[in-house]
């Protein structure tokens, strides 16, 4: 029944030339985990801060305005976009468009540059920059 014989590796690295619709697609995964591990816990620590009172709430201002904390805190709200554009894009591809390899690469990139312009203007606006 086991063969010795020389079988094929398709698909494989070696084959595949690595794309922005692969970057897509896969960071379309991971910051659909991040969101849900990382965005929850921090959620999950907020509400219990709100109800712990002023003090705990304070404290949990106190580390999130920190610079471990921004980071947590910029690097969700990346994530949130990101997950969201590349779900647009997913629900596209769903349909059978955007399958040729410009237009699939196009779309790739503005994923990314969506998420980084969509991440700074939410931020822009939160910091109260422009008022």
């Amino acid at each position: 029944m086991n063969s010795t014989a020389e079988r094929p590796l398709s698909p494989h690295l070696t084959i595949w030339k690595w794309g922005p619709g692969m970057t897509v697609s896969i960071l379309h995964r991971l910051t659909g985990g991040a969101l849900t591990v990382v965005g929850l816990a921090v959620l999950a620590w907020w509400l219990t801060a709100v109800a712990g009172g002023e003090a705990t709430y304070r404290e949990f201002v106190k580390l999130a305005q920190s610079p471990v904390g921004m980071i947590v805190l910029v690097g969700l709200t990346w994530a949130f976009w990101q997950h969201f554009f590349s779900g647009l894009r997913h629900l596209v591809l769903d349909t059978g468009a955007g399958f040729e390899l410009k237009v699939n690469r196009f779309w790739a990139i503005m994923t990314l540059v969506g998420s980084l312009i969509a991440t700074a203007g939410t931020w822009y606006l939160l910091m109260g920059v422009g008022r």
